[in-house]
């Protein structure tokens, strides 16, 4: 059907590839505007009064199954989980099946499983979709969308993300102090996710440090289908004073898969083969203080909505690699997310960090396998 569909409109596609389609009729994007505002004025002639919809002017509109219209911008649609930025909201998710209409103002570019990327305004009726591209129009069913996003001439709407807090200061017959920071980055496009994720942690005891430890996770997703997806590249950058580690980098290349997708809960599970190397802060006499090791890097996601301002992540990664890198490894992050305001949230987390076999130090001292950690803190979405 999607075959066909592409063949009326004119779309020349060699299945086996996603290719762009450019628009190429010169007009401008508020030009392309006024052909879609020219279509929506003709369907609205035959539709019925209590049918009507806005008329979007500067700001994207959506309408849920509820029968209700919010305005907005559109951040983004992935693993059918709609993300839209309202003044009445905030940003919110919204299950893409609980959407009965969208009307974009802004440019979003399309892509349609095994087809194309599309880029123009869109339209979305039912399970009827319209791309308004220039002066041609192309149309789908809502089931072949695997993902779409504003199109990339404005960088900075490609971006969200989130900055967490969290302190813990102890005063009395011990003085104690615990700081963490995480940072997460997504950059969206219709047909990829690069996600950048920071956690550092500090904590002194009596104005002794007894901690320290920061981790960079990076990794690039180009969705294939709605539900299989490819990683060129991830990676990792570690470093654990207290745990004999002073650099540790890890890159990698594999593929990932949606187990579960459904209105409250996603489950991925991805991985693939990847390199570590290691330079330890010291090592026993004969010993080298530099290894590289190949590995086997596994990772699962699992988000589940427990109510309306209540989610629950739980994320866990695991590394199989050889002798010199630890033997296998995992980290392990529970997090429940309590929404206050549509930009604030108070975050409770559980982190687990864990090596099989660590590397002794020049002392013949050998660092504890686990850590365990459980955190409180404020996080800012933007």
């Amino acid at each position: 059907m999607a075959a066909d569909s592409a063949e009326n409109n004119g779309i020349l596609v060699d299945e086996s590839k996603l290719v762009k389609v450019e628009d190429t009729s010169g007009l401008t994007e508020d030009e392309v505007r006024q052909v879609a505002k020219k279509i929506d004025q003709k369907e609205k002639k035959t539709t019925r009064w209590e049918d009507l919809s806005p008329t979007p002017i500067k700001s994207d509109w959506v309408e849920t199954k509820s029968e209700e219209w919010f305005r907005g911008k559109i951040k983004g649609l992935y693993n059918d989980a709609l993300e839209f930025d309202s003044d009445e909201v905030g940003v919110y998710t919204f299950n893409f099946d609980d959407i009965k209409a969208i009307k974009s103002y802004q440019i979003l570019s399309v892509n349609i499983e095994n087809l194309a990327s599309i880029s123009g305004v869109l339209r979305l009726n039912g399970d009827k979709l319209t791309i308004i591209q220039g002066d041609k129009k192309y149309e789908f069913p809502k089931s072949q969308i695997v993902s779409f996003a504003p199109d990339a001439k404005l960088e900075k709407n490609l971006w969200s993300g989130e900055i967490t807090f969290n302190l813990d200061i102890r005063s009395g017959n011990t003085n104690q102090a615990d700081y963490a920071a995480q940072l997460n980055l997504k950059r969206r496009t219709a047909t990829s996710i690069f996600a950048f994720d920071y956690l550092g942690r500090i904590s002194s005891k009596d104005s002794e440090e007894i901690s320290n430890d920061h981790r960079i996770n990076e990794k690039y997703d180009r969705y294939i289908t709605c539900h299989f997806f490819w990683t060129p590249i991830f990676s990792e950058y570690y470093t654990d004073k207290y745990k004999n580690i002073k650099h540790q980098a890890t890159a990698g290349s594999g593929l990932g898969y949606t187990l579960i997708d459904t209105k409250k809960t996603l489950w991925n599970l991805s991985g693939g083969p990847a390199i570590i190397y290691t330079q330890f802060y010291t090592v026993e006499t004969g010993h080298s203080n530099t290894n590289y090791s190949p590995a086997l890097e596994l990772n699962t996601k699992f988000e589940h909505e427990l109510s309306s301002i209540t989610d629950f992540t739980y994320n866990y990664k695991m590394t199989f690699t050889d002798r010199g890198a630890g033997v296998y490894k995992h980290h392990m992050i529970v997090k429940l997310e309590n929404k206050l305001t549509s930009w604030l949230d108070i975050n409770f987390k559980g982190i687990w960090d864990y090596v099989a076999k660590p590397t002794e130090d020049v002392l013949g001292i050998k660092p504890k396998s686990s850590d365990f950690q459980s955190l409180v803190g404020f996080g800012i979405e933007f």
